[in-house]
């Protein structure tokens, strides 16, 4: 995870210098000679939240033993090996997107009745997602 580390510590150093050019550019050629704020508080929050997940990911790699990614002596066959469980054909995913646009849609219109349809949509659908393969408890 050092590797994804270093590219939002990238993120976040390339966001806040943008801002400050962002600053500079727009103060020299703006017609009143303002800097243009919301552009500028954007640019650093983007560098701030890459800042929070580069943090996140180095205090993780610290914690776990490095990956074949992290270490340079390593082979392709070293990352080998199941990688988890993957649905081969679940419809909930679609459901899910269609809650979370029906949520999107009632917040672009702003109409409460819907918003709560999509939310109840949507807790419907993750649930559905994440028991799909539950079999309930074993009686040994």
């Amino acid at each position: 995870m050092k590797v994804e580390a270093r590219i939002f510590y990238l993120v976040a150093v390339f966001a806040v210098i943008m801002s400050a050019i962002y600053w500079v550019m727009t103060a020299l050629y703006a017609t009143d000679q303002k800097a243009e704020p919301v552009g500028i508080v954007a640019l650093l929050l983007t560098g701030g939240l890459a800042f929070l997940a580069g943090s996140y990911l180095q205090f993780v790699s610290r914690r776990i033993e490095p990956r074949p990614e992290d270490r340079e002596d390593a082979e392709i066959s070293d990352g080998s090996g199941e990688l988890g469980f993957f649905s081969p054909g679940s419809y909930w995913p679609i459901g899910l997107a269609a809650s979370a646009a029906l949520g999107g849609l009632a917040l672009a219109f702003f109409h409460i009745w819907l918003l709560v349809l999509a939310i109840v949509a949507l807790l419907f659908t993750v649930g559905g997602l994440v028991f799909e393969y539950h079999t309930g408890p074993s009686h040994d």
